[in-house]
């Protein structure tokens, strides 16, 4: 199968996934998680900015839009599933910032992303800017020829800024704006994701909360979830814990995980 037609392929199956039942997305940070998760059986992935900077040995928000194009390209030809891209704020301000990272991330092989209104300077962008920047990033992403899926995402809640009423504002301007699934991180009750899906039309993304299930989400009327860095951070917990061990205790026992590598990486 031609590189196109490989990721028109993909493109179907994830825009297919945003028209049925509710599912969840979980976040790879290389492409060896992806074959993992891919294994597990879920449908579809998505990168995570700060599992991805962490591989570089970086804090988010630190990464290119090279290397973000490199990491994409990697964690698709890794996985048969599509990939969906945290494009953070675009790699940029401007509205054209915006589609430039749609298109480079679709180029690497992407059929999804999210562009974010806050700005690395530590603002999120007016409502006029930000709408003009998720209009830019969803006319490139509908001119490509296949289903390209653009989240767009409103981050006060993770910005200090828990304002829910300015974020359901913004959710439904970003969706008249073009976008075809809605994200506001942050949501922490089901009573706030009700409000949220009640109040615009297209899919909501909820990223996942201690204290919430999936079921919970799902009830409250998000049709997709993700879960950002956290599967990251799980795995980067559990090698600090055991490296601690060996530097501490000197213990050989916390080497005993083994995991079926052969199943996982099954051709």
């Amino acid at each position: 199968m031609s590189p196109a037609s490989r990721q028109e392929e993909k493109a179907a199956a994830f825009a297919a996934l945003h028209e049925g039942e509710p599912f969840l997305v979980p976040n790879p940070w290389d492409a060896g998680s992806a074959r993992v998760l891919e294994a597990l059986g879920f449908r579809a992935l998505a990168t995570t900015s700060s599992g991805f900077a962490f591989t570089l040995g970086r804090l988010d928000g630190s990464t290119t839009i090279d290397e973000m194009a490199a990491h994409v390209a990697a964690v698709d030809t890794a996985t048969t599933l599509p990939v969906s891209v945290d494009l953070e704020n675009g790699y940029g301000p401007d509205a054209e910032d915006a589609a430039h990272a749609v298109g480079r991330a679709a180029e690497a092989g992407a059929v999804g992303g999210s562009i974010e209104d806050y700005d690395p300077d530590g603002t999120i962008y007016e409502l006029t800017h930000a709408v003009e920047r998720v209009a830019a990033a969803a006319e490139r992403a509908h001119g490509l020829g296949f289903p390209f899926v653009l989240t767009a995402r409103a981050e006060n809640l993770i910005r200090d800024n828990p304002d829910l009423d300015d974020t359901i504002a913004r959710l439904q301007a970003y969706e008249r704006a073009g976008a075809d699934v809605l994200y506001a991180p942050g949501l922490r009750t089901a009573e706030e994701i009700r409000a949220v899906c009640g109040s615009v039309a297209k899919p909501v993304n909820v990223l996942a909360s201690a204290g919430l299930t999936f079921a919970e989400v799902t009830k409250a009327g998000a049709h997709r979830g993700s879960v950002g860095g956290a599967l990251t951070w799980v795995a980067a917990r559990a090698l600090a814990d055991a490296a601690e061990s060996l530097r501490d205790e000197g213990n050989f026992d916390v080497l005993s995980a083994r995991v079926p590598l052969g199943d996982w990486f099954a051709p």
